[in-house]
């Protein structure tokens, strides 16, 4: 399984996450699905032999939403670890 982290534009109310986490849940190949309304963002588990995340970003964006960053969930949390160093 690979985990992929996107950042989510557009989504305004609870309603927009739970389209955003229906349509990427929907795929083939995806396990798991969290969707932060706070944050404006999706992490995803999924079947890196079944899906890309190419194709996660086409289904937010089919669904009517933008995705400003996408990265493997690993490298978020190294970066998110620097700045909380930084502002320290």
């Amino acid at each position: 399984m690979q985990s992929e982290y996107l950042s989510v534009t557009g989504m305004h109310s609870n309603s927009c996450a739970s389209a955003v986490r229906q349509a990427l849940i929907a795929l083939p190949g995806v396990g798991q699905v969290d969707v932060s309304l706070a944050d404006g963002a999706a992490s995803i588990h999924f079947n890196e032999r079944l899906m890309s995340p190419d194709r996660l970003i086409s289904a937010v964006e089919e669904a009517g939403y933008g995705v400003d960053h996408a990265g493997p969930i690993r490298g978020l949390r190294a970066c998110a670890a620097v700045s909380r160093s930084e502002a320290t």
